[in-house]
């Protein structure tokens, strides 16, 4: 199967194949030309996969600035259990 280019794959594709090179890196059975070929791939999943969340969190910004919020709050997963009383 081709691989897709970097710019046509989704956030979540992008993630998917990261873990599955991931997976292949750990296992180690590759050849070295082929982990070498699989690390890069990696990376620029990871950039590409960076940007793309950038980008989203710069559109967040803006939304919240047109409805009067000015500034994105940290999330806190300690605060946000005791909020809901769950636990992961």
């Amino acid at each position: 199967m081709a691989k897709k280019k970097l710019e046509n794959l989704s956030f979540e594709e992008s993630l998917t194949e990261l873990d599955t090179i991931v997976q292949s890196l750990e296992q180690g059975e590759l050849s070295l030309e082929e982990s070498m070929a699989l690390f890069e791939r990696g990376l620029n999943l990871s950039q590409v996969s960076q940007t793309k969340l950038q980008a989203a969190e710069q559109k967040v910004k803006i939304l919240l600035e047109k409805n009067g919020e000015q500034q994105l709050t940290d999330f806190n997963i300690a605060a946000d259990e005791q909020i809901s009383g769950e636990h992961l």
